[in-house]
């Protein structure tokens, strides 16, 4: 590398560019407006950022082209963009090298969940978890375990968004925060719970990588911590057997190894003594704080073996293997400006540095961006240094003896700081013998508080700390030696009371929180109204508005833009006049202005309507089909689609322009929302559904790299929120030329795996028109029920695929026509054109969104006459159902596979259901192989939806003979038993005429006491077989010994008979192995009962 721009500030700029210079390397820096007096930028050649605060280091664009025109590598540090995988992959399409972890590593360990994930395919051990969406799944979870829950956000770290939850009552309050803080940090709220391991340690692994092969640099301990938030890390762990460590360094480098990790990378574990117990929790893929320890351990330099590898150096190139741990054990000390309060709540504090003397001797670090005069800005990072201790002694009490003496001689005067509570925890017996566990500090905070000296030498100096916590005062736990922090000083606060002295009836205006003034809005002697704005004030890396409380005059500005100021800070003071008339916030506002910015948006999102895509409108036309924008209005209630992602465009921007971009990629070629279906009918709550579309407008309606992003990120949104999908799947498959994003094959993404994964969770209902190959036929093959169009052509490869291989060439139609998948089972409906398709898919839905009012339905006499009383004569099942339920109310799923059980959706006085029916027309109703697989899959599907099955049953059992056995009959039949075990919906069984064998039993859910009910009709006859069969079976002896063949049909007429009337439904429910024989006329009046007798739940 030629040069690297450090991408950071402070400390960690330092620490980079000191090792840089060391190895030749010239570096660059940056720094931004607030930030100029930084001590990073006097050892950097840094260049001036366009912007102010945090902000201004996280500016992508504006950081990657510094980078460019230096042609420099970017070394990110820790915090800001070191862990932003989207600037990493900024950085590799446009050829920036990045130092650290590839885009692709990264976006993998910044998800926590799918780090697990990774986790447990690699086998190694995590926490029992689950995804929380609301408080009742919190609940639910805190039920199923023993103990207390932790809550973390799925992305982000330094401890924010977690809680720990105890009871059920915590739970609203604690999600709510979680969110807020993950949304906050990383513009996620997606949460996830996990069991709390208590009393365990915090142990992780240092782990180096060069995208192959991965080395461990031994263990730390970051048990001391508050509030989740590390304060003293140590290695190696005290105490630690070697057998945890080899094991928990194993299962680091599994995980490296699996994720291709290239650079340094940190590996964190929970580890339960009294358990022996330890799991995986989390990965840095960065270079971390507490870096130092461990290169004060092994005598190294991280960041220079970071850089090497960088270089293109491999592990074994590094020499790595001859290195050992020193004896001894390092420590580090982080050094914050702070305040605590007498509750122990944190509050960071900044201003000027009077003072700065760090301590010296052997075994002694400091990593500092602190000088004498430095006025620390309140809107970074309140860590000011790392005091770092080295002994070379396996005696724990001599390095806190020189701990002690460390942090005793550090003069930091000014911004008060925790300098006395790190001094406070070395006093604490617990760290005699490194008792030690998460929970520690934060149980022992009273103890750590009650412990702060009252005063420490700093060069014959004393530093005054703060108050106890007796007083209920905020402890200002540093030193303050020397003069206030400007802002907080005395005299500011003396000008204003002396002014009041004067005037009485002057409203103070305070500063609502630490920070920096940025710009007065009003000046002295202005007249205001109450609620207009007086100044901005930059805080906690936003800027804030302070407005008045009060109508009057300005009388005294205390102090002036660009200063620090403290919390209740008194800022200026207002004489009221007694006009509280309020300032409207919309005041001056004209409503009818569209800014610039907003101009933008909106001229991107109109680019991707069909109005200005008129020649891509008219070829859909041409083919008599809708545009997928078309599809979803007529599926979706009118105004309620609200659009994902449609800004996206192709990973084509460096071979394509992206004015052409914006013009052929609309959208991606998917498009993504959330709408309500049925919401008429059903409301707003349960009409809710997920909805997307291939655009085969777009690129044939292929999925491309950004098309796969937006489907995992709608995927999430699913399960997060527990909504029902409907998805339009037209299109072919992968796309080739995605040149932005670095990949070979791009066989990691999670998009097929996380679809599949929503099966029994929430409902996918698919919808294929055109063409449909490879990639979109797998969503669509893996969906719940599945719609086709007659025009529809439906394959695992299309025919390019096809000639490719070898295997022929074929026109698109021949590869899987609709018609042909409709006989296979693939497809569930078969519809005329894409609007009918999106009419049925609204009515597939309505089923699993609940009831409607009770419909119409014809006279129930009739059934009595439907199943003929000619036992050996046919009827119409088709008109029996759809006489059953109400009018126009049943759907039929499969209608040409599995032909001789009938499967659908019905209503019965509104209430939704599942239907499985023997159909007596084909195959006598025998149950085949295609039939047992259909009612199996059926069933499950009812039991995800929470539907109750209605069973009409009149089968001879199961098909026999050796061209059924030939399908896998005896693989297929099980099936159906196992599905009817597993299945937790009810199930209501009615006998329509025959009941006989193991198919019938399968029809009633494996057993005939297995439903709510089984009742039979009259005309219901059974048997342990079909009846003749049984006849001629048990028989078989005494009829062929009657040798007059009249004589022998005759007895055998007698034994039938004697047999049907055995097997008469009548006899059967005597005997109680059925529940009822019943009217026929009266069939709804018995499902209505049962479906009332089940509560509110189905």
């Amino acid at each position: 590398m030629q040069s690297i721009l450090i991408a950071n500030r402070g400390e960690i700029a330092l620490r980079i560019a000191r090792t840089a210079r060391e190895m030749g390397i010239p570096c660059y820096g940056i720094y931004a407006n607030d930030d100029s007096t930084s001590l990073h930028t006097a050892f950097t050649d840094a260049v001036a950022l366009s912007a102010a605060g945090p902000v201004a280091y996280m500016n992508q664009e504006e950081i990657l082209e510094i980078a460019k025109k230096q042609e420099s590598s970017i070394h990110p540090g820790y915090g800001f963009l070191s862990e932003n995988w989207s600037f990493a992959a900024l950085c590799e399409q446009n050829g920036v090298q990045f130092i650290g972890p590839t885009s692709r590593t990264l976006e993998m360990f910044g998800n926590k969940w799918s780090a697990l994930e990774l986790a447990e395919a690699n086998s190694v051990p995590c926490l029992k978890r689950a995804e929380i969406r609301n408080a009742s799944e919190g609940i639910q979870f805190l039920k199923s375990l023993s103990g207390p829950v932790m809550l973390k956000a799925v992305s982000g770290g330094g401890g924010r968004g977690m809680r720990i939850i105890r009871t059920e009552a915590e739970v609203e309050s604690a999600l709510a925060a979680c969110q807020r803080e993950g949304n906050m940090a990383t513009g996620s709220s997606e949460i996830y719970a996990e069991e709390m391991l208590e009393s365990a340690r915090h142990l992780e692994v240092q782990i180096l990588g060069d995208g192959q092969d991965a080395y461990s640099l031994g263990l730390r301990d970051c048990s001391l911590q508050r509030r989740h938030q590390k304060v003293v890390e140590i290695s190696p762990p005290p105490g630690l057997s070697r057998e945890i460590s080899d094991q928990l360094q194993e299962y680091a480098l599994k995980l490296a190894r699996a994720s291709g990790l290239r650079s340094l990378a940190t590996f964190e574990f929970l580890y339960q003594p009294q358990t022996n117990r330890a799991v995986f929790i989390e990965a840095n893929p960065r270079l971390q704080v507490e870096h130092t320890v461990t290169e004060e351990i092994y005598d190294i330099d991280l960041v220079a073996l970071q850089l090497r590898i960088a270089n293109g150096e491999s592990v074994s190139d590094l020499g790595l293997d001859s290195m050992s741990p020193r004896k001894g054990y390092a420590a580090q000390f982080r050094i914050n400006m702070e305040t605590i309060d007498a509750n122990g709540s944190v509050f960071p504090s900044a201003g000027n540095i009077q003072s700065y003397i760090p301590p010296g001797g052997a075994g002694i670090r400091m990593e500092s961006h602190a000088y004498s005069g430095y006025n620390a800005p309140s809107t970074y990072d309140s860590l000011i240094a790392k005091v770092i201790v080295f002994n070379r002694s396996d005696d724990l009490s001599s390095l806190w003896s020189r701990s002690k003496a460390a942090l005793t001689e550090l003069v930091l005067s000014g911004p008060p700081t925790n300098q006395g509570i790190l001094l406070s925890i070395l006093n604490q017996p617990f760290l005699e013998k490194f008792s030690v566990d998460t929970g520690l500090l934060d149980r022992s905070a009273s103890a750590i508080l009650e412990g702060i000296p009252d005063g420490f030498s700093a060069k014959g100096a004393k530093g005054a700390t703060g108050a106890k916590a007796a007083t209920g005062e905020f402890l200002a736990s540093g030193t303050s030696s020397g003069p206030s922090v400007p802002g907080t000083s005395e005299s500011a606060t003396d000008r204003a009371r002396q002014y009041e002295e004067f005037h009485e009836g002057l409203q103070e205006i305070r500063s609502p929180m630490s920070g920096q003034l940025l710009e007065w809005k009003a000046a002295e002697g202005d007249r205001i109204k109450a609620g207009e704005a007086l100044a901005l004030l930059s805080a906690m890396k936003m800027e804030n508005e302070i407005s008045s409380p009060v109508g009057g005059f300005v009388e005294k500005v205390l102090c002036s833009a660009g200063d620090a100021v403290a919390a209740e800070e008194i800022l200026m003071l207002i004489r009221p006049t007694g006009d509280e008339e309020e300032m409207s916030v919309e005041s001056g506002m004209d409503l009818e202005v569209v800014r610039p910015d907003l101009q933008e948006v909106l001229d991107r999102h109109a680019v991707n309507q069909d109005e200005h895509r008129q020649q891509a409108k008219s070829k859909r036309h041409k083919r008599k089909q809708n545009t997928a924008r078309e599809n979803i209005a007529r599926l979706c209630d009118e105004g309620s689609f609200i659009e994902y992602g449609a800004l996206a465009l192709a990973a084509q921007r460096r071979r394509r322009s992206l004015e052409e971009l914006i013009r052929i990629s609309a959208a991606d070629g998917l498009i993504t929302g959330l709408a309500t279906v049925n919401a008429k009918s059903f409301g707003p709550e349960r009409a809710r559904c997920a909805v997307m579309s291939y655009d085969y407008t777009v690129f044939a309606g292929t999925q491309g790299a950004f098309n796969h992003k937006k489907t995992d990120r709608l995927i999430h949104v699913i399960r997060q929120l527990g909504l029902p999908m409907i998805l339009f799947t037209e299109g072919g498959g992968g796309r080739p030329g995605e040149v932005d994003v670095p990949a070979v094959a791009g066989l990691d993404i999670p998009t097929f795996r996380q679809f599949a994964a929503l099966k029994n969770r929430s409902l996918r209902i698919a919808v294929a028109d055109g063409r449909c190959f490879a990639g979109n036929a797998a969503l669509f093959g893996a969906s719940d029920i599945r719609i086709a169009t007659r025009e529809a052509t439906i394959g695992m490869g299309g025919p390019v695929i096809i000639k490719g291989g070898g295997l022929g060439s074929f026109r698109a139609e021949e590869v899987g026509p609709a018609e042909m998948h409709h006989r296979t089972g693939v497809v569930d409906i078969l519809t005329d054109n894409d609007s009918e398709a999106v009419a049925v898919a609204q009515k597939c839905l309505s089923y699993f969104q609940g009831p409607l009012p009770a419909g119409h339905i014809q006279d129930q006499r009739i059934l009595r006459h439907l199943v003929p009383e000619n036992r050996k004569r046919t009827y119409d099942i088709h008109r029996l159902i759809q006489l059953l339920c109400d009018n126009d109310s049943f759907l039929e799923l499969k209608g040409a596979y599995g032909k001789s059980i009938i499967t659908g959706l019905i209503r019965i006085a509104g209430r939704p259901m599942g239907l499985m029916a023997s159909n007596p027309n084909f195959l006598a109703g025998a149950i085949d192989a295609d039939a047992a697989d259909k009612a199996s899959s059926f069933l499950r599907l009812c039991d995800s939806g929470k539907l109750p099955v209605l069973s009409l049953c009149d089968t001879p059992g199961f098909m026999v003979g050796p061209d059924a056995e030939s399908r896998g009959l005896v693989r297929w039949a099980p099936e159906l038993f196992s599905a009817g075990a597993e299945i937790s919906v009810p199930m209501f069984t009615v006998i329509l005429r025959r009941g006989y064998g193991l198919g019938a039993m399968a029809m009633a859910g494996g057993s005939f006491h297995a439903p709510v009910f089984t009742i039979s009709w009259p005309t219901g006859e059974f048997g342990a077989m079909g009846l003749e069969g049984e006849v001629k079976i048990g028989f078989q002896k005494e009829l062929a010994e009657i040798r007059d063949w009249d004589e022998r049909h005759k007895r055998y007429e007698e034994l039938l008979a004697e047999a049907l009337e055995r097997g008469k439904a009548i006899n059967m429910a005597s005997y109680l192995e059925i529940d009822g024989v019943i009217d026929p006329a009266e069939t709804r009046t018995w499902i209505q009962r049962g479906l009332e007798s089940l509560g509110g739940e189905f």
